[in-house]
């Protein structure tokens, strides 16, 4: 009997070859499944330390929970980390706001209690107002020409009607030679009228009413005294006169009013041109002056 023959030469390499590639095959299997558990490790650490783990819990417990889950093992965790400064950092902010905005409210009512607490209550004891009428009844109410420096231009008007006869009043303001005395630093609206009247009478000089019948400007002033030498002036309104001859008297009328501010003791009065023909008629020449604020 022949004996019996081994492998061929090509079955060898046959078997050879098929365990190289199976060999290959699952080099390539294991080599896949490590890269892919990597590649997973790798996202499961970035999505825990990045902004991507804030989507995880509800940020507003988190932040309002801060202080009680904190503990050794979230220590450890890098989302936690993220987690803690971020909310650490928001209730900074937030407690930083609160205390502006209650010092901004704070400041506000201390200023608001201040300037009301200043304020005295509006009743009528407490009103700064004053109206002065003209006295027809009284005969030299204008002063004197003076060329005192306390005087400023025309003739000062010094007396007028202060009771409460008629529509004049004082309200916690003093009269002085003519002169409102200011009791209280302030805004206040000052006003005056003075009436300019001519009337012919046979009685009178003919050069007397030739020199009244004349073109001549008609002035009113008001002025303010301070501790300043010299007084001044307010306001000033002025028009000019033109009465006919055929006419038996004439009437001229001149307001004027505004805003000033005043000190305490500072005093006001009003003067004007032309005092020989100033009618000092209560309903017609009038001065006065009230707080505003």
């Amino acid at each position: 009997m022949l004996p019996a023959a081994g492998p061929s030469a090509a079955q060898t390499c046959g078997l050879v070859l098929g365990a190289a590639v199976l060999l290959q095959s699952l080099c390539v299997a294991v080599t896949f499944l490590y890269f892919t558990n990597e590649l997973q490790q790798l996202r499961d650490t970035y999505s825990k330390s990045s902004i991507a783990c804030l989507t995880g819990e509800e940020l507003g417990n988190f932040i309002q929970n801060l202080d009680v889950i904190e503990n050794e093992e979230r220590e450890a965790d890098p989302c936690w980390q993220v987690k803690w400064q971020l909310g650490k950092l928001i209730k900074k902010m937030m407690s930083r706001s609160y205390e502006e905005n209650t010092s901004a409210v704070n400041a506000e009512r201390a200023l608001t209690f201040s300037s009301t607490s200043e304020q005295p209550p509006q009743n009528p004891a407490y009103r700064i107002a004053a109206h002065l009428t003209g006295n027809s009844n009284r005969k030299n109410s204008l002063s004197p020409h003076n060329s005192s420096p306390r005087r400023g231009s025309g003739q000062k008007i010094s007396s007028w009607e202060s009771s409460r006869k008629g529509h004049s009043f004082l309200y916690n303001v003093e009269l002085r030679n003519g002169e409102l005395v200011i009791p209280k630093t302030g805004f206040y609206y000052i006003y005056s009228q003075t009436y300019f009247r001519f009337r012919e009478n046979e009685n009178e000089d003919s050069d007397l009413l030739a020199q009244i019948r004349n073109p001549k400007q008609l002035v009113q002033y008001v002025y303010k005294l301070t501790n300043y030498p010299e007084p001044i002036l307010l306001m000033k309104s002025a028009r000019t006169s033109c009465w006919s001859k055929k006419a038996e008297y004439g009437l001229y009328s001149i307001y004027q009013g505004g805003v000033f501010q005043l000190k305490r003791d500072d005093r006001i009065f009003v003067s004007v041109s032309n005092g020989d023909i100033v009618d000092m008629d209560k309903e017609a020449s009038f001065f006065g002056a009230f707080l505003i604020s």
